[in-house]
C-alpha cells in the first residue's frame, strides 16, 4: 500500500527523508501526476512546511522557499520582474496555482522556465540533509539528462537570487503557441551599464541542450568594455557563443534552434546598443 507522509517542519522532514531515503518528494505534484514510474512508491509531501514557504530578503540575497508556487513567486513585491514575466508563461493558471519554483529545478529538464532565470540571475541553491547544509551555484547543480547534483536525502529548501544587476533584462520563450507551450528555445539576458561600461552581462539557454547552457566565461569578454568597444568585438562575441551553442534534435530541427538562439542574442544586444 502506497504511503504519503505529510510532515509539517523541516526538522521532520529531513529526519524522515534520513530514514527512508526512497521516499518521493513532492509538493505541487505536477509532475508526478503524469509519471508512472513513481505510481507505486512510497511520499513526502512538503507543502505544509513554513521553512519553505517564505519571501525574504536579508542583506545579500532575495531568498526563495524552494516550495513557493509560481503563483506565490508573481505576487510578492520582493520578486524580480524578469521572473515574474518568466513565471507568468509556465502552463496554465492552474499549474501556476500549485506548481513549485522548487520542483521546477528539482526534475533536472533544460527547458524549465523558471532555472532558467534563476541560472541568468546567478543564482545558489540551499541544500540540506538532516547533518548538513550546502550551497551551490545553480550552474553546478545540472548533470544531463535529467540527472542533478542532489545527494541521498537531500531537499531544496531555498533558492537565493543575489541583489544586484537585475533591472535591465531581457526573455523571450519560443514555444508552438502562447498557452500551455512547453519551449522549443528560451533566451534570458541581463545587462548592466555603469559610466559608459559594461559592469556586467549575463546569457543563458534552454531547451536547446541537455542542461541550461549559462556562458558565463563568453560574456565575460564583454565585461569592463564601453559600448563601442563592445561593438567592435560583437562578433566574436557571437562567433564564441556559436561553438558552445549545440542544440540536440527534438521536436524541431537543430538548425531551427541554432538560429533562434542567435536572432535572440543578437536582439538583445542591439537593444541595448552593441
Amino acid at each position: 500500500m502506497v504511503k504519503n507522509y505529510t510532515p509539517t517542519s523541516l526538522k521532520d522532514a529531513l529526519t524522515m527523508y534520513s530514514e527512508t531515503p526512497e521516499l518521493v518528494i513532492y509538493s505541487g505534484g505536477t509532475d508526478i501526476m503524469v509519471s508512472s514510474s513513481k505510481k507505486d512508491k512510497d511520499f513526502m509531501f512538503i507543502n505544509h512546511i513554513p521553512e519553505l514557504k517564505t519571501i525574504y530578503s536579508d542583506n545579500e540575497f532575495i531568498r526563495l522557499g524552494s516550495a513557493c508556487t509560481f503563483r506565490e513567486v508573481i505576487d510578492n513585491e520582493l520578486t524580480p520582474t524578469i521572473l515574474k514575466d518568466a513565471c507568468r508563461q509556465v502552463a496554465a493558471p492552474a499549474i501556476r496555482n500549485v506548481g513549485t519554483i522548487g520542483g521546477n529545478i528539482a526534475n533536472g529538464s533544460a527547458k524549465a522556465d523558471s532555472a532558467l532565470i534563476f541560472m541568468v540571475m546567478n543564482s545558489l541553491l540551499v541544500l540540506k540533509t538532516q547533518n548538513q547544509e550546502r550551497i551551490i551555484p545553480l550552474t553546478e547543480f545540472y548533470l544531463g539528462g535529467g540527472k542533478t547534483a542532489l545527494l541521498e536525502s537531500e531537499l531544496i529548501v531555498e533558492i537565493l537570487i543575489p541583489k544586484q544587476n537585475l533591472d535591465n533584462y531581457y526573455y523571450e520563450k519560443v514555444g508552438a503557441r502562447k498557452a500551455l507551450s512547453i519551449s522549443r528555445v528560451s533566451f534570458a539576458g541581463i545587462i548592466e551599464v555603469k559610466n559608459g561600461k559594461i559592469t556586467n552581462i549575463a546569457t543563458a539557454f534552454g531547451a536547446v541542450s541537455d542542461v541550461i547552457i549559462r556562458p558565463s566565461e563568453i560574456d565575460e569578454m564583454l565585461i569592463g568594455k564601453s559600448i563601442k568597444e563592445a561593438k567592435e568585438i560583437k562578433e566574436n562575441y557571437i562567433s564564441s557563443l556559436d561553438k558552445v551553442i549545440i542544440p540536440r534534435k527534438g521536436r524541431v530541427s537543430t538548425e531551427f534552434r541554432k538560429d533562434v538562439c542567435m536572432n535572440l542574442v543578437r536582439d538583445f544586444l542591439s537593444l541595448n546598443g552593441v
